[in-house]
């Protein structure tokens, strides 16, 4: 199986908001490749976070890209501003999206990577149809909602048939993890076909510091 580069997304929902652009700028500094940027509406997930104006802020200090994760109802009615607030990428869940093709498109349309992320109990073939449509896809590892949430594994079988699936329709896409990424799990999701690892406890509350958290994963994530 042909491995993608290794990209490392911290998570800043760990972040602290008292100091945000200081931490996006330590995690940039510290080596990560892009910021990941939750967005919960209280309605879709049980809990609720930030919104366009966070993106803009972030998208002031950032030099790598934001890759903003919608858990919200009806998010096409948003594609388009958190675009024009500095996301480079936008991934909606297939299960908010009775026409996940048009809003795919909308996001392709806006200029930014489009993905579509999978609750845990949602199968691999859901996005099975538009996936000549998707530049990553967010494998959720745990249920959707809170950071520091212990790691799904068996939702690691549904990595490795994503990447099966994309390798034989001939797609050129990441796939992501998202949730419980740490130096104990990142190697199992790395052997199975992910590239880019969302993590947040383990970085922003790293003993050492943010750049100590990100090279910890880097570390384990070689040993797979």
């Amino acid at each position: 199986m042909t491995r993608r580069t290794l990209q490392i997304a911290p998570s800043i929902l760990a972040a602290d908001f008292g100091c945000l652009g200081d931490q996006v700028m330590q995690a940039q500094a510290g080596g990560a490749d892009m910021i990941h940027i939750d967005v919960m509406d209280g309605r879709f997930v049980p809990n609720i976070t930030m919104g366009p104006l966070v993106v803009q802020a972030v998208a002031r200090v950032a030099r790598i890209p934001l890759d903003v994760h919608l858990m919200i109802i009806e998010p096409e009615r948003y594609i388009n501003q958190f675009a024009d607030s500095g996301a480079s990428a936008i991934t909606v869940h297939v299960e908010t999206c009775p026409h996940l093709h048009r809003a795919l498109t909308q996001i392709n349309e806006a200029g930014c990577r489009a993905g579509v992320a999978l609750n845990p109990h949602t199968p691999a073939t859901a996005i099975r149809e538009v996936l000549e449509l998707v530049s990553q896809i967010n494998v959720m590892t745990v249920n959707p909602g809170f950071g520091g949430q212990p790691f799904i594994r068996a939702t690691t079988r549904k990595i490795s048939q994503l990447r099966r699936m994309a390798l034989d329709g001939g797609h050129d896409l990441d796939i992501e993890v998202d949730g419980g990424v740490n130096s104990q799990t990142i190697a199992t999701a790395r052997a199975c076909g992910a590239n880019i690892m969302v993590a947040g406890s383990c970085i922003f509350g790293h003993a050492d510091g943010i750049a100590a958290g990100i090279a910890a994963l880097r570390r384990a994530a070689a040993s797979s």
